[in-house]
């Protein structure tokens, strides 16, 4: 069984896809970007863009009765593959060992620096909540 997962505590849907999907104990997150709720950018600088992305996918895990802690495969889309330092420290305050698996590519985004989505175990999965 697939159930959405959705909270208005991170940028809405800009498409036809969900913010995440639990399916048995595992939640899938779209690619999140530096946005807020009404889709403005949030963070001038790469660092701060990293920050608010990672929080948008926290607040989606949270809705599922996740944490971001739990992510067990992240995939980071960078405007600039030479903000990957920054990335990966970044990376290093939100996790901890075991790190997560993780695949970080350039690509071509346009008006923002970094989009993200996230594979996040959930050990004790409770269909509950802001889960639809």
């Amino acid at each position: 069984m697939r159930t959405e997962v959705h909270t208005d505590g991170a940028a809405q849907p800009g498409g036809t896809y969900s913010q995440g999907i639990v399916a048995g104990e595992f939640l899938f997150v779209s690619g999140q970007g530096p946005f807020d709720a009404t889709g403005a950018v949030v963070g001038e600088t790469f660092e701060e863009q990293a920050i608010a992305t990672l929080a948008n996918i926290s607040a989606i895990a949270q809705a599922a009765g996740g944490r971001i802690e739990d992510a067990v495969k992240i995939g980071a889309y960078l405007h600039d593959q030479d903000d990957f330092p920054v990335w990966d420290a970044v990376c290093a305050k939100t996790f901890a060992r075991p790190f997560p698996a993780r695949t970080t590519t350039e690509t071509n985004l346009i008006g923002f620096d970094i989009e993200v989505d996230a594979i996040i175990w959930l050990p004790n999965h409770a269909s509950e909540g802001t889960v639809r």
